[in-house]
C-alpha cells in the first residue's frame, strides 16, 4: 500500500515505515504529524484518486530530526567578461518516518486563525480612501461667489489666492486660478 501525498508545498510517494526528507517543518523533534492532503491511495488493485485530494485520507508521521542537506555548489560564468560568482546553499530539511495510511476516517486539520489578518489590511485601505474625501471638504467650506473673475489679470488673481491662503497658486494657469477661487 502507498500513497501521494502533499506536504510542505510538495508531492511524495509515501509507503508505511519509510524515511523521507522533506522542507523545514515546524514541529518539534518526536512529535507526530497528520498530513490530510493526500491525493492518490493504492491498495492492492484499488487505486483512489482524489479531486484534489481524498476526503477523509490521512497520512501520518513522526519527525524523526531536523537537518540540513548537502552543499549544493552555485557557479556562474560569462566567458571573456571576467565574471565569476560562486555561491554554495545548504536546504533546511526535516526527516520523517511514515507511521501509516488512513483511507477514511480522518479528520481534516483544523484552519489556521492567521488567515483572517490579511483580509484586515484592504479594510484600512478603504478608511484611508474614505478619509481622503473629508481632506477636501475644508475646500468645499470656503464660500464660492459667482463673481465675474475673467476680466481680471493673473496677477491679481495670484493675489486673491494669497489673500486666502491658497496653496500652489503660483504654479496655476489662469483658468485653474479661476477655478480655485470659486468664479465664473
Amino acid at each position: 500500500m502507498y500513497a501521494i501525498v502533499e506536504i510542505a508545498g510538495q508531492q511524495f510517494k509515501v509507503a508505511k515505515d519509510q524515511k523521507v526528507f522533506v522542507h523545514r517543518l515546524k514541529e518539534e523533534e518526536g512529535k507526530k504529524v497528520t498530513f490530510d492532503q493526500v491525493l492518490l491511495i493504492e491498495d492492492g488493485d484499488a487505486v483512489t484518486i482524489g479531486a484534489p485530494a481524498i476526503d477523509g485520507a490521512a497520512v501520518e508521521a513522526k519527525v524523526v530530526k531536523h537537518l540540513k542537506g548537502d552543499k549544493v555548489i552555485v557557479f556562474k560564468k560569462k566567458r571573456r567578461k571576467g565574471y565569476r560568482v560562486k555561491n554554495g546553499h545548504r536546504q533546511y530539511l526535516t526527516e520523517l518516518v511514515i507511521e501509516g495510511i488512513v483511507a477514511k476516517g480522518a479528520k481534516k486539520a483544523a484552519a489556521k486563525k492567521e488567515a483572517p489578518a490579511p483580509k484586515a489590511a484592504p479594510a484600512k485601505k478603504a478608511e484611508a480612501k474614505k478619509e481622503a474625501p473629508a481632506k477636501s471638504e475644508p475646500k468645499a467650506e470656503k464660500p464660492k461667489a459667482t463673481v465675474d473673475l475673467s476680466s481680471k489679470t493673473v496677477a491679481e488673481l495670484k493675489e486673491m489666492a494669497k489673500e486666502q491662503g491658497l496653496s500652489g497658486y503660483s504654479s496655476m494657469k489662469k483658468a485653474e486660478l479661476i477655478k480655485a477661487l470659486g468664479g465664473k
